[in-house]
């Protein structure tokens, strides 16, 4: 009787003791909550508290992030680090990084709101591992804006980033985030020409996929990731905001050359409107004219936003006639008043 209750208590002991050893081997924290603005950089962190000095640096260990779901079986994977060897997934691709071979913390970078969720990491160093979990709060709203791709007169794809970021300026427009031109493609934006975005990434937004447009990859935003903002050319997404002053087409007797249009906005107290002018009072007004009239950029181009025969007969969208020679008097023009 004795000898069993002595093996008895002697198994016990062990079992408390693997207990207790286990615990040194799997290792975790508390869930840390992380607020962003969005269209930020953002870091969650993730640091052991402690690792053995065999493994003292990310080298060597398998740190894995996960965007976790309610259902498990829909988690979605962010980044895998193994050595010297990383791959990113899905929408994370080309926009999250580890700062550092010393830290398995997570950058995020034009964040959006489509990142707010509840983030895992995870190191496995030898037989110890280690598990963090962050939620990721996104704040803010999207302003009240217009996406639209441009290209200058010389064509497309002649843009470096910034050069871009001059053209969109130029237009009364800045260069659209990551963000604004995914709210863009969720409203109907389909553009099969790639163009900067201001983080230096390229995208293109498809929503009907064919041919060298998506064909393969089906509708969303096609992403080339980031480029050299020196030497790499492309078009550009610019975002343009609700109008301060008013749109408007001048009624002339005549068609005018370039220059006759700039003057006669100046004799009418306004300006040559800008692309960004055009935009905004199309999407945002409702502004509709079928009449072609010169911008200040040298193009002719009229907003529909009531579809109708010879007037953009299948879409509400701002027709683009092209740069004409500017000393041609076929055209009226768009001006602008503060």
């Amino acid at each position: 009787m004795w000898r069993i209750e002595k093996m008895t208590s002697l198994l016990c002991i062990t079992m408390i003791s693997l207990t207790l050893a286990g615990s040194a081997y799997s290792q975790s924290t508390p869930t840390v909550n992380v607020l962003a603005d969005l269209g930020t950089e953002i870091t969650l962190p993730c640091h052991p508290p402690s690792i053995d000095s065999v493994y003292s640096d990310i080298i060597g260990m398998r740190v894995e992030w996960t965007k976790v779901a309610e259902d498990e079986a829909r988690n979605e994977a962010v980044l895998l680090s193994m050595g010297f060897h990383k791959k990113t997934y899905g929408s994370f691709v080309d926009r999250v990084y580890m700062k550092s071979d010393d830290d398995a913390s997570l950058t995020i970078t034009d964040v959006s709101t489509d990142d707010s969720g509840t983030y895992r990491c995870e190191i496995i160093y030898g037989v110890e591992d280690f598990t963090q979990e962050i939620i990721l709060k996104v704040q803010g709203s999207l302003a009240k804006g217009v996406v639209f791709p441009y290209s200058p007169s010389v064509g497309r794809y002649n843009l470096n980033y910034v050069e871009a970021t001059k053209a969109c300026l130029h237009q009364n427009a800045s260069v659209a985030n990551l963000d604004q031109l995914r709210q863009a493609w969720k409203g109907g934006l389909d553009w099969c020409n790639a163009g900067w975005l201001s983080d230096g990434t390229v995208h293109y937004p498809v929503v009907r996929a064919r041919g060298p447009c998506g064909g393969n990859k089906g509708p969303g935003l096609i992403s080339y990731g980031t480029r050299n903002k020196q030497n790499s050319r492309y078009d550009v997404f610019c975002f343009a905001t609700a109008l301060k002053g008013q749109f408007y087409w001048l009624v002339q007797p005549d068609r005018l050359t370039f220059s006759e249009a700039v003057q006669a906005c100046l004799d009418d107290g306004a300006e040559i409107a800008k692309v960004g002018h055009i935009y905004s009072a199309w999407k945002l007004q409702g502004y509709d004219r079928c009449d072609a009239g010169w911008l200040a950029d040298g193009s002719v181009r009229y907003p529909i936003s009531r579809p109708r025969k010879n007037c953009s007969p299948t879409e509400a969208a701002v027709r683009f006639v092209g740069f004409p020679d500017k000393m041609q008097k076929s055209y009226g023009v768009y001006c602008y008043k503060k």
